[in-house]
């Protein structure tokens, strides 16, 4: 049986803190203003002391004593900042939908601003995060917004295709593309065309 999406969260928001002396974690998104519904992922500020801050990058065995860890990936925008790092976590054994996005940060990334984005992270995995978010945004019936995620799912990956408004055909699309460009993917991708 699944655990719910707020016994996990609660158990990321004690066991981060737990693993480093003096910082913080707490809800932020949808789930800390209870809003949130079905598909709604999970949103975590980790505040950790500054000479703490290189350290607690290593989230894996910290988040992996929790629930199995599927992939992390890094977000470019602040990758190479001294005082911020956002983490996508896809956790194995729980709907994709409850993707964690952990913000480390120290108290002084409010006044550093974060350097020139980069790109070292996998195009693929990120186009396949998109398609995941357009499953989210047709069940909400959002579709423009659906549309908008596919298509720059497409272009990130330099495909020329574009999506027609058959989503589950839409998703697949873009799923096997992105498995083609990074067979390693192939159960992430699956997982999503499933799920679409």
């Amino acid at each position: 049986m699944t655990l719910a999406r707020s016994t996990l969260a609660n158990r990321l928001l004690a066991a981060l803190p737990a693993a480093e002396a003096g910082s913080r974690a707490s809800l932020r998104g949808s789930l800390a203003h209870g809003t949130a519904d079905g598909y709604s992922d999970i949103d975590v500020e980790w505040l950790v002391p500054d000479v703490a801050f290189p350290s607690c990058l290593d989230v894996v065995p910290v988040l992996s004593a929790v629930q199995p860890v599927a992939s992390v990936r890094f977000s470019p925008d602040f990758l190479h900042s001294p005082v911020q790092r956002l983490v996508f976590v896809r956790f194995a054994g729980v709907p994709l939908f409850w993707r964690l996005d952990l913000d480390v940060r120290t108290a002084a990334a409010d006044d550093v601003p974060a350097p020139a984005a980069d790109d070292e992270w996998s195009r693929p995995e990120s186009a396949l995060a998109n398609a995941l978010g357009a499953v989210k945004a047709v069940a909400r019936g959002r579709f423009d917004d659906a549309r908008g995620l596919l298509d720059r799912g497409f272009a990130r990956i330099g495909s020329a295709d574009r999506a027609t408004g058959d989503w589950a055909a839409d998703v697949a699309r873009l799923a096997r593309a992105c498995e083609r460009r990074e067979p390693g993917l192939a159960g992430f991708a699956a997982e999503i065309v499933a799920l679409a």
